[in-house]
């Protein structure tokens, strides 16, 4: 059964204009190209160092992108796009007014009068609505919460603005990056860390002993430290972690916390002796 739910921490910028699409593809870590009606594409905000800002859902219409972002990020964000400007001819403008942004997952939805696409991340994640007010029945964020954590879904919530790199994140396994676009914001060192092998910790799914702490709280293993907790719900939640020390004792505060692996994370081979 179909279930969908209502996300009020998720906001709409609108990018409008005739130079929209080469505006942001020399921008954003994936392929703007892609973004038509009825397919969305999942995409990041780089510092030139390479670090990440925001990560959003790309959604098109016959005359606009509109980023489904979190709202906490949506005036720093507006911002810095409108920094490159330059004379493109394009307009950047909130519009979290004009929408409800919605996940609904477990089947197919079909919403009249709104804007729909299946979430490009995973085929289990489900589809990314926007609509023009909250659905009716639409369950509380909650429940897309867990489903998320279930999954091992990052959001801006469970990353670290001008700190986390994508390859951290899962953006490499989740369809978040496209290696052949060409250049934008913070490639070389996206490019670098996929390469070179330089991914020394990745945001791993965890399970409690009991209720995790408060994201933030930090994951040590004896006397060191192995990474901090993000975001969490009962027993499961998100964690970045060290890659050296997955296979030690782990604890977040005195809650013990074991990696679960999802199916789709690959981590590095170990190095041979």
């Amino acid at each position: 059964m179909t279930k969908t739910a209502f996300l009020p921490h998720r906001g709409v910028i609108a990018i409008e204009g005739p130079d929209r699409i080469t505006f942001l593809q020399g921008l954003v870590s994936n392929d703007v190209t892609k973004a038509v009606p009825g397919r969305t594409v999942w995409s990041a905000l780089l510092t030139p160092q390479g670090r990440y800002l925001a990560e959003f859902f790309i959604l098109a219409t016959a005359d606009s992108l509109l980023l489904d972002t979190a709202r906490e990020a949506i005036p720093d964000l507006i911002k810095r796009l409108g920094r490159f400007r330059l004379r493109s001819k394009v307009t950047v403008a909130d519009r979290s007014a004009d929408f409800a942004v919605h996940a609904a997952w477990n089947g197919s939805a079909t919403i009249p009068d709104a804007i729909t696409a299946p979430d490009p991340r995973l085929d289990t994640a489900g589809t990314r609505i926007l609509a023009r007010t909250r659905l009716p029945d639409a369950l509380d964020a909650t429940a897309y919460l867990a489903h998320r954590l279930a999954l091992g879904l990052p959001d801006h919530a469970d990353l670290e603005p001008e700190k986390t790199l994508l390859m951290e994140a899962g953006f490499d396994e989740l369809h978040g990056i496209d290696w052949d676009k060409g250049c934008y914001m913070g490639q070389e060192l996206t490019a670098r860390t996929r390469y070179r092998g330089l991914v020394k910790r990745r945001l791993i799914p965890v399970n409690g002993s009991t209720d995790l702490p408060s994201p933030g709280t930090p994951i040590t293993t004896g006397d060191r430290d192995a990474g901090a907790l993000r975001g969490r719900l009962g027993l499961r939640g998100l964690a970045m972690l060290r890659l050296d020390c997955l296979d030690l004792p782990l604890q977040a505060g005195p809650i013990m916390v074991k990696p679960d692996m999802p199916y789709w994370l690959t981590l590095p081979e170990p190095a041979q002796a």
